[in-house]
């Protein structure tokens, strides 16, 4: 049994090398399956199909997947990433917009003054804003 005193140095980086690689090639992969899944303009077939060829034949089917198809990779992560922004400030912008008790009865007592709501319509929503 070999005992980890008796590695080299060169034993040593030559398997953090190839785990590196190993990763990598996972890491790839991933990327990969999650390109062709999210992929609108692919049917089912055809993403079925790559999917069978990159499972049954790994490295010529995500060569072949990468150069086929590698160009499109980055605009639809980049597509991707713009529509969770474009989400997350339609949030922000909800959710900054939220007026507080003060400026709803604010904007009550307007409309009350104007003639809009009636005594009985402002007491009921008065009541509904103090809570």
């Amino acid at each position: 049994m070999l005992s980890a005193a008796e590695w080299g140095t060169g034993e040593v980086l030559w398997s953090l090398l190839w785990l590196f690689l190993f990763v990598i090639w996972v890491w790839l992969i991933i990327v990969i399956f999650s390109d062709i899944i999210r992929s609108q303009d692919l049917s089912g077939w055809s993403k079925a199909l790559w999917s069978i060829f990159i499972i049954f034949v790994p490295y010529l089917g995500v060569f072949v997947y990468l150069i086929a198809r590698g160009g499109g990779m980055a605009e639809r992560s980049a597509q991707q990433i713009q529509e969770a922004n474009e989400a997350t400030q339609a949030y922000i912008r909800d959710a900054a917009s939220v007026s507080s008790d003060a400026d709803q009865l604010d904007q009550l007592a307007t409309l009350h003054t104007s003639g809009k709501l009636d005594d009985a319509e402002y007491a009921a929503a008065k009541d509904k804003i103090i809570g």
